[in-house]
């Protein structure tokens, strides 16, 4: 019920925006939160539809519009341009799922219990498919580098882009279709509702697309009064993009799935916890941030490219290899969770004080 309360940022954001436009810092923090029972309103109707449709259905609606509320903030922002705070959320997104999601999730399970477990073959599975993610991010960057010319860059990128998502499909295939037993949790039951987010048992096909299509309308609009803050708002306050990106617009579309990933292991599903955290990274890397380039080429003053500055590049590969090496035996404990949070946090601190 309280991720409800937060609904009155809403109009808050709405009347900062028409009678207090000056106040960047306001307006910003409104529409931020105004996003998040938004979002979550999205995620659970998506979860709603997705149990009156079946297993292979369910799963490819939950895959597909899982992180719904972040791909539209990210539109917004490319749509006015802002393509280094895009590129930062697109980073951020995945890092804060498997350091501080994964991370949170291990410290609160391990909390309540000594060790959990869940399945390492589907583990390895994402954690290969994070470090295809990690070598399309350093193949335009090192091509960059050496000789890219921008025409040609655009290019390599569009064609990278479609590659994953190809390879995103057959990994639909391969965790819905012909391995779902090694994914387990991962789709079916991504509805453990946190704490303070309502679950109607017996909403209605009508009801659940009524409400998805409201909060979309919502989350569009927060995320243009937000996204419009933005700007000024680093330039006051003297803050790099790749922080406010990576670290502050990175939670705000997934906030409903860290909670339901945290809630999932203080009740000892740990399988379920892991697949909604690592699993929300893999479909931002393969098949939100393939989206977004492509879009850019259609939307915005210029399209988008895959060169991410060499600080993002590390960063996902860094925490790529720190949670691989966590989840390759398959056990979790409060321990491993409080490494992942502190690499997160001291990646936080170091893009906090970078320059702007």
């Amino acid at each position: 019920m309280w991720m409800n309360l937060l609904l009155i940022f809403v109009p808050i954001a709405i009347a900062l925006e028409f009678l207090a436009s000056d106040h960047h810092l306001l307006i910003f923090i409104a529409s931020s939160l105004a996003i998040l029972p938004l979002a979550g309103r999205m995620s659970h109707a998506t979860e709603q539809l997705a149990e009156r449709m079946g297993e292979a259905v369910g799963g490819l609606l939950n895959a597909t519009f899982g992180n719904a509320a972040e791909l539209i903030i990210a539109l917004v922002a490319l749509r006015a341009g802002l393509h280094q705070v895009v590129e930062a959320t697109i980073v951020g997104s995945i890092v804060g799922n498997m350091l501080l999601v994964f991370g949170a999730a291990m410290l609160a399970g391990g909390i309540r219990y000594p060790e959990q477990s869940f399945n390492p073959r589907g583990a390895r599975s994402q954690a290969t498919m994070l470090i295809l993610s990690a070598i399309a991010l350093i193949l335009p960057a090192s091509f960059e580098a050496v000789e890219g010319t921008t025409a040609v860059l655009y290019r390599l990128s569009a064609w990278i882009s479609i590659a994953l998502l190809v390879v995103y499909a057959l990994y639909l295939v391969f965790s819905l279709v012909t391995h779902p037993a090694l994914f387990r949790g991962a789709y079916e039951a991504k509805a453990v509702a946190p704490e303070g987010v309502e679950d109607p048992p017996s909403s209605s096909v009508a009801r659940a697309i009524a409400i998805l299509a409201a909060a979309t309308v919502g989350t569009a609009w927060m995320s243009e009064i937000m996204v419009g803050a933005l700007g000024p708002m680093m330039r006051t306050y003297a803050l790099s993009d790749i922080f406010v990106g990576a670290f502050v617009v990175a939670i705000l579309g997934n906030a409903a799935e860290h909670a339901s990933a945290i809630t999932a292991a203080l009740r000892n599903r740990m399988d379920l916890s892991f697949s909604i955290a690592v699993g929300s990274s893999v479909q931002v890397a393969l098949f939100v941030a393939p989206v977004l380039v492509l879009t850019s080429h259609f939307i915005g003053p210029a399209p988008m490219d895959l060169a991410f500055r060499p600080a993002l590049v590390l960063m996902v590969v860094l925490s790529v290899l720190v949670t691989a090496q966590m989840a390759s035996d398959g056990h979790a404990d409060w321990f491993k969770g409080t490494q992942l949070l502190v690499v997160y946090f001291a990646l936080a601190l170091t893009f906090f004080f970078l320059p702007r």
